[in-house]
C-alpha cells in the first residue's frame, strides 16, 4: 500500500489530517508529542548516514607508485619506470608524449574515477595541446616558458578533480599529490633536461565535526635533475614515488660492487665501458644502444617480480619502446588524438627485439 502526503492540511480540533479523498492517517495531539521525537531520531540516523554515502560516491585518485632510472647517453636518453602498487587498485607508471621534443612519466595521482562514469579519466591521455613558446622569452626563475605551460596545463586539468576531494588526504607533510618526470630536450640547443614538476595540495575543514574538507591544488614546483650544476657529474638519475620507496639506487649498487650488477657488468665489454663512464661521472659519453642494452640486462635484478618499462628518446631519432608496458594497449579516442601536437613522438611503436 502507498501513502502519500499532501501539502494542504486542514486542522480538525486537535487533529492535523491531510485533505485527500483517500482514507488518512490522523492522530491526537497527545500521540504527536510521541511521534514528534521518534521523528527527529530517525532523521537525525539519516542524516548521520549521508557522509558514509557521500564518501562512497566521492570521486577516486588511483595512485601509481614506482622508481624511475635515467641516463643521458650520446644522443639519447635512456629511461626505465618499475612499478610498485601503493594500493589495491594501484595503476602503473604511465609515460605519455607531451610535445615534439617531450616524454612524461606519470605517478601519484595520474587516474580518476568518477561514480557517474564507466571509464576512468586518465591523466596521460588527451594531452593539451602546448602553444609554441616565444623565441624573445628569457628565462625566467630557471623555469622557461614551454616547462610553464606543461605545468599549467596539468594544473587546470587536475583543478576540477581534486576540488571533488571532501575528505582528508593521508599525505606526508610536502608529498605531492601528482607528479611529473619530464624528460627530453630543450629548444634552442639546450640540450637533453629532465625536470620533476610536482602538485601539492592543500585542505580546510569546513564544517564543526571535520567531516566535510575543502581541497585546493597549489601551483606546481619544477625541480631540474638534469643537466646537473656545472662541475657536478653527470651520471644516473633515479627518482622514486613516494619519496622513501625502499630498495638501493642502481648507482648505489654500482657503487657498491653488487654481485649481481657485477656479473651483468663483466658479461660484456660494451657494459664495462658503460658503467665506467658512469662511475666517472661521464654517462653522457656512453653509446645509447650499450646503455640500453645494459639497463635491459640489469632491470630484472632491480625489479624482482615487478613490471617495468623500458624506452629510448633521441633528439633526432625520436621514441622507441625497448619494453614495452604490460597492461592492454588500448586506442586512444579520436577525440583524443584532435590535441595532440601532430608532430607529437608516438609511443605506439614497436618495441626493440
Amino acid at each position: 500500500m502507498q501513502l502519500s502526503i499532501l501539502a494542504n492540511p486542514v486542522a480538525l480540533g486537535n487533529h492535523s489530517c491531510p485533505l485527500s479523498p483517500l482514507p488518512s492517517l490522523c492522530y491526537s495531539a497527545p500521540v504527536k508529542a510521541l511521534l514528534v521525537p521518534a521523528s527527529l531520531f530517525l532523521l537525525a540516523a539519516l542524516s548521520a548516514s549521508f557522509p558514509a554515502q557521500a564518501q562512497e560516491d566521492e570521486i577516486v585518485a588511483n595512485l601509481a607508485g614506482g622508481r624511475t632510472i635515467i641516463q643521458v647517453a650520446n644522443d639519447a636518453i635512456i629511461f626505465a619506470a618499475i612499478d610498485h602498487p601503493l594500493e589495491s587498485k594501484s595503476v602503473p607508471p604511465r609515460v605519455a608524449a607531451i610535445d615534439n621534443r617531450h616524454v612524461g612519466i606519470f605517478f601519484g595521482a595520474s587516474e580518476w574515477q568518477i561514480p557517474a562514469r564507466p571509464q576512468p579519466i586518465r591523466l596521460d591521455r588527451d594531452i593539451p595541446r602546448l602553444a609554441a613558446p616565444d623565441p624573445r622569452y628569457t628565462r625566467e626563475g630557471d623555469v622557461a616558458q614551454d616547462l610553464e605551460q606543461v605545468g599549467v596545463a596539468f594544473l587546470e586539468r587536475l583543478r576540477p578533480l581534486v576540488s571533488q576531494l571532501h575528505h582528508p588526504i593521508d599525505l606526508k607533510p610536502d608529498e605531492p599529490l601528482f607528479q611529473i618526470i619530464l624528460i627530453g630536450y630543450a629548444p634552442q640547443d639546450y640540450g637533453p633536461e629532465v625536470w620533476l614538476i610536482e602538485y601539492n595540495v592543500e585542505q580546510n575543514s569546513v564544517t564543526p565535526k571535520g567531516d566535510f574538507w575543502q581541497t585546493h591544488i597549489l601551483r606546481p614546483r619544477f625541480t631540474q635533475l638534469y643537466p646537473p650544476e656545472k662541475h657536478q657529474p653527470k651520471t644516473l638519475v633515479e627518482i622514486r614515488f613516494p619519496a622513501d620507496l625502499p630498495g638501493i639506487p642502481l648507482l648505489g649498487l654500482i657503487q657498491q660492487g653488487d654481485p649481481a650488477i657485477t656479473r651483468v657488468r663483466n658479461s660484456d665489454p660494451r657494459f664495462s665501458k658503460v658503467v665506467e663512464l658512469i662511475q666517472h661521472g661521464e654517462a653522457q659519453k656512453a653509446d645509447p644502444v650499450a646503455s640500453a642494452d645494459f639497463l635491459r640486462a640489469a632491470l630484472p635484478l632491480i625489479a624482482g617480480n615487478a613490471d617495468f618499462i623500458l624506452a629510448k628518446l633521441g633528439e633526432r631519432s625520436g621514441f622507441e619502446w625497448i619494453v614495452t608496458p604490460s597492461e592492454p594497449h588500448v586506442e586512444e579516442k579520436a577525440a583524443e588524438d584532435k590535441n595532440r601536437p601532430p608532430d607529437a613522438p608516438t609511443l605506439n611503436r614497436k618495441p626493440k627485439p
